[in-house]
C-alpha cells in the first residue's frame, strides 16, 4: 500500500473526485481517500509516481 499526503481538498466532493481518478489508474486495487486526514491510500500494482501525477492532475498537491 502507498499512502500520500494530499493538500488542497476542501470538501468530501474533492475526496470523492480524487478517489475516482485514483481508482481509474491501471493496476490500482483498493483506493481510499480521507478528506479529514488529507491522505490517499492506493493498493495494487501502481507506482508512487503515477499516484502523485494523478493527484496533481486533479488540481491537488501531493506532499
Amino acid at each position: 500500500m502507498i499512502e500520500v499526503k494530499v493538500e488542497g481538498m476542501h470538501c468530501g466532493g474533492c475526496a470523492a473526485s480524487l478517489q475516482r481518478a485514483l481508482s481509474a489508474l491501471p493496476g490500482a486495487g483498493k483506493v481510499s481517500v480521507e478528506f479529514a486526514r488529507g491522505t490517499a491510500q492506493v493498493e495494487g500494482e501502481v507506482s508512487r509516481e503515477a499516484i502523485i501525477d494523478a493527484i496533481e492532475e486533479q488540481g491537488f498537491t501531493a506532499v
